[in-house]
């Protein structure tokens, strides 16, 4: 007699089912009523599945060659045809339930052999018929090279008609060294591949985990790069967010961000596409940023609450996401069928925060080196032969550098730390932020070091960053000036700020730009009429009328002094603006409008979906689990075969003779949905329409409801 899965599970040790929730956790979610239940979600594809994508490639080399054995299968047969080394793997195996024992051998559930594949190894089928591979010494000119050209996979051949095939094939099929499977298909039976490959199942089997190569590196070198990674991060994305409020760029009709705004946003931010993209999207997965109702995509109010915090903190919220992300931004630009948008619904690929966790604890494992992507590739392979792809791991890698997760390639104490939920200790490696600029003659300033907040924020509204690293070039020009117009400060004020800030005087040109600006910043005017475009001086209303580069806006003239257009307000003033004008908005009132515009989303943040891992619950979730799940076994084996269903007087009248006579019995107890299910229960007393009773499922004593309770039997010892 052999034994089902269920029947091994129920043999194993309380010890060993908590081991095969943690290591197959989605086997536990819910947890199931009983063995029976357990065997079949086991067997079930996708937790097969789940489980085959968690084996190493050693594992799933073991796995593959035991599922070419037919079962019963003893271990001898394994390591005969792998290696002696196999003995761990094995048992991992059988700790997954991946195989089961038999007795003194193993078998494997049906759905594992699905999931390898039908030629598991580049095996053929079984056959029945007796070969006599001493027969292979007769065998007419090219028969052996032709089954040497099979032997390693694909092990089916294709040939233009069976019964007119040539004299070897002919030859090989009668003496049962090929099988006809159509009349233009022939297939290498497994024992025949076996014999040549001298009755192993892999040319070669690699037991340990490869070794990363790479450049050293200091560690103190490493942190010091990482904290300056952090610190630019951080910078880069309030600089979006800023840019957004000002100008928020509107999203795709399919979704997304379009290719002309990643652009400029790279542009202003003075990094690759590539870089930007991967900023814009983890602040659209913390929910910082959002694309409105209007189709308009600007920060969120959380975003406001984000910059209250603390680097440590902000970089924190931002990093441990993109840990557990499945989006992968490297894919943005990339074309498939079409080109992929940053912000869009194509980005999530499955097993993305896997391999992400494995690149990263290699790393963890080889401290202070700065790996080559090609040892880090073989590696993930090895440790994840379903999922690894090489263009994610370089894209991983290139992340983790930009997040300051990494420093000179080599990952970082801050890092580390951020992957084993430790304290992150940034806010004590970060430099000390400096208070003043140094202002040069060719119209830029130097940072010398990270600035305040509040200074960078007021270096940002009227400078472009030119260049960063570890000191910041701002370049004023005359669009960063109007820009700090526009958010409310006048020239002088301007001007009183740089002399109170920097530590060098301000070069005559630079004032005279700043000046000039300010005095023709605001002689245009821009309101809602559908739009209207005023100004005192009629010349310049003239210039506008028949300036070609404006055609589009179709203006026309109201009045000496007043132009009117069908254009909203904002796409007007920067159509001015890019023809060299400056204007200015005013109110209804015709009041300028010189307060700084903080644009903020309406609608409230709703961050992509994300395609997690099942996380590993912790100990306490898995002891209740197992204890669930005996219980649940124990109620099904002592369950009657049908409990009768009572009335409620009845079933109050049989309780109250259970009680005195301390029966255990199983009742029939209906839930708020209807469902019925049957509890294994020691009956204790009845108050106020209630049983109060002992539930083996929970070991606890618990409260039914006497009008849900739909039958009550005596449980079969």
């Amino acid at each position: 007699m052999s034994y089902s899965l269920a029947d091994e599970l129920r043999m194993r040790a309380e010890s060993e089912i908590a081991l095969l929730f943690t290591l197959r956790p989605d086997l536990i979610s819910p947890v199931p009523p009983d063995m029976s239940a357990l065997a079949a979600r086991a067997n079930s594809m996708p937790s097969v599945m789940r489980a085959r994508d968690a084996l190493n490639k050693w594992e799933i080399d073991i796995l593959t060659a035991i599922c070419t054995l037919g079962d019963p299968i003893s271990r001898m047969e394994v390591l005969s045809m792998t290696s002696k080394d196999a003995k761990p793997a094995v048992l991992s195996l059988w700790q997954r339930a991946l195989i089961y024992k038999d007795g003194e051998h193993y078998r494997v559930p049906s759905n594992v052999r699905v999931a390898i594949g039908e030629h598991p190894a580049g095996l053929g089928p079984t056959t029945t018929k007796k070969i006599d591979f001493s027969l292979l010494e007769e065998a007419p000119k090219g028969a052996t090279d032709l089954l040497q050209r099979m032997v390693w996979g694909p092990p089916k051949g294709q040939v233009t008609d069976v019964k007119k095939a040539p004299p070897a094939i002919k030859w090989l099929i009668t003496n049962n060294f090929l099988i006809p499977f159509d009349s233009q298909t022939v297939l290498l039976p497994r024992e025949v591949a076996l014999h040549f490959r001298e009755g192993k199942v892999f040319k070669e089997l690699q037991a340990i985990e490869p070794t990363i190569t790479g450049t050293s590196r200091k560690q103190k070198d490493i942190n010091l790069a990482a904290i300056a990674n952090i610190g630019t991060f951080i910078r880069w994305c309030e600089e979006l967010a800023h840019n957004w409020s000002d100008e928020p760029p509107v999203g795709l009709k399919s979704g997304g961000l379009g290719v002309r705004d990643l652009k400029r946003t790279s542009e202003h931010l003075g990094i690759s596409e590539s870089c930007a993209a991967f900023v814009a999207e983890l602040l659209f997965i913390a929910g910082l940023i959002v694309i409105d109702t209007d189709d308009q995509i600007m920060p969120t109010n959380a975003f406001d609450i984000w910059l209250t915090r603390s680097i440590e903190e902000r970089w924190h919220a931002i990093a441990s996401l993109w840990l557990e992300t499945s989006r992968m931004s490297g894919l943005i630009g990339k074309t498939e069928n079409k080109n992929i948008s940053a912000l869009g619904p194509e980005l999530d690929r499955a097993g993305v925060s896997l391999i992400k966790r494995n690149t990263l604890e290699l790393l963890e494992k080889n401290l202070e080196l700065d790996p080559s992507i090609d040892s880090v590739n073989i590696c993930i392979q090895w440790l994840t032969p379903t999922r690894a792809n090489s263009d994610y791991v370089e894209w991983i890698l290139r992340e983790a550098e930009w997040l300051g997760i990494t420093g000179q390639g080599a990952i970082s104490s801050f890092g580390i730390a951020l992957l084993n939920n430790q304290d992150l200790g940034i806010e004590t490696a970060l430099p000390k932020p400096v208070d003043h600029i140094l202002i040069q003659a060719d119209n830029s300033a130097i940072a010398p070091g990270p600035l305040t907040i509040e200074l960078a924020n007021a270096i940002g509204t009227i400078a472009d960053i030119e260049s960063r690293g570890g000191a910041t070039v701002y370049r004023f020009n005359e669009a960063s000036i109007r820009r700090g117009l526009d958010h409310g400060q006048t020239g002088n004020y301007i001007l009183d700020f740089l002399k109170k800030t920097s530590k060098t005087p301000i070069p005559q040109p630079l004032e005279y730009l700043i000046t000039d600006v300010a005095k023709r910043h605001g002689r245009l005017r821009v309101g809602n009429a559908h739009t209207y475009l005023r100004c005192e001086d009629e010349g310049l209303i003239a210039e506008i009328l028949h300036d070609k580069k404006l055609e589009p806006l179709q203006m026309r003239k109201l009045a000496p002094q007043v132009l009117v257009s069908d254009i909203e307000i904002n796409e007007l003033m920067n159509s001015l603006r890019e023809a060299g004008y400056l204007p200015a908005a005013e109110n209804a009132t015709g009041v300028l409008i010189s307060a700084p515009l903080i644009r903020r989303a309406k609608s409230r943040p709703k961050p992509p979906r994300v395609v997690s891992e099942i996380s590993i619950p912790t100990q306490a979730v898995i002891n209740s689990a197992v204890k669930a799940l005996q219980a649940g076994e124990k109620a099904s084996s002592h369950k009657p075969r049908d409990i009768p269903r009572t009335t409620a007087n009845e079933t109050v009248e049989l309780l109250h003779q259970y009680i005195e006579e301390r029966v255990r019995l199983t009742i029939g107890y209906a839930d708020t949905n209807g469902g019925v299910s049957n509890r294994l229960i020691d009956p204790l007393s009845i108050s106020l329409g209630t049983l109060v009773a002992r539930d083996h499922a929970t070991g606890e004593i618990t409260h039914f409801r006497i009008p849900r309770i739909t039958g009550v039997g005596v449980a079969n010892e």
